[in-house]
């Protein structure tokens, strides 16, 4: 009997939650998929200059891609900069928010405010910010002038500038990830490790990674897939020559109105980030991986 009304209590339970989630979760589904399915429709269509696009079922859009080395090198690039962008933001991130987990000041609140700060201005002008430093006459023309006698820095329209640019934007992100994972690890654990002999470092590296590696993963993908997407940022510092996947993407779209190749584009973009992060998950060693 007292099972019984066990089981009832949690069924009852599991449908109160189920009516509440239920609607979120189908918007959510039917906003996601039903633009991907008209893009999937539109990505396998024919592309004429005069009637722009016409019903068919072609592969010829992905095999124009696949065949053709100047979208490949563009694919390359979008690769070379986001694992660059990604090493980078978990080189800074991690020490950075295991510090800022570990504080104990009753500054860390205003630390945290700093760190969300830049997120409140938009990434189109905060890279009109970076524009105004890295070109010729900018701030670090200026400087490199006034302490080196040396004048003409110009890092403007160089993946250099796109990859700093894709770090300032990114790096909050992945701070605050790592920050909730570090402070979910028990503060004991290095005292444990300290009084075994171990220096701050080696605990760190034997006994801090390891546990937290789930969390590092989470925040390497996300910087990754948010690199692979990045859009003002390579085509404001990057310039018409620099080309990666997104921008691309708008100009099929908006410019050549080529809809179809438009939409291969974007589907082998989504394809190519899914598939790299999953090699990432493979890559590392089982006990590090998420559960």
């Amino acid at each position: 009997m007292r099972i019984g009304l066990e089981q009832a209590a949690a069924r009852r339970e599991t449908l109160s939650a189920a009516s509440l989630l239920a609607p979120a979760s189908v918007l959510v589904c039917v906003m996601m998929l039903a633009p991907l399915v008209l893009l999937a429709r539109y990505s396998i269509n024919r592309f004429d200059p005069t009637q722009m696009m016409i019903a068919a079922l072609t592969p010829e859009n992905y095999v124009r891609f696949f065949s053709d080395p100047f979208y490949l090198h563009v694919m390359v690039v979008t690769i070379r900069v986001s694992a660059i962008v990604t090493v980078t933001c978990l080189a800074l991130g991690i020490p950075m928010s295991w510090r800022l987990a570990r504080t104990q000041s009753r500054w860390k609140s205003a630390y945290v405010m700093l760190l969300i700060l830049p997120l409140f201005i938009g990434s189109v002008t905060r890279t009109a910010g970076w524009m105004i430093l890295f070109a010729r006459g900018g701030m670090l023309d200026i400087i490199a002038g006034v302490l080196f006698g040396a004048h003409g820095v110009d890092l403007m329209y160089t993946e250099t500038a796109v990859i700093l640019g894709i770090i300032s934007i990114n790096l909050p992100f992945t701070i605050l990830t790592l920050q909730s994972v570090f402070e979910g690890i028990d503060p004991r654990l290095e005292e444990a490790a300290a009084s075994m002999g171990a220096p701050p470092a080696r605990s760190f590296l034997r006994v801090i990674i390891p546990l937290s590696m789930p969390g590092i993963m989470i925040g390497g993908a996300l910087c990754f897939i948010l690199s692979m997407n990045a859009f003002p940022t390579p085509l404001l510092l990057g310039g018409p020559r620099f080309q990666m996947m997104a921008p691309l993407l708008y100009w099929e779209f908006n410019t050549n109105n080529n809809w179809p190749f438009a939409g291969a584009l974007a589907f082998i973009l989504m394809g190519t980030t899914l598939a790299l992060t999953l090699l990432a998950n493979v890559a590392v060693p089982r006990r590090y991986r998420p559960a």
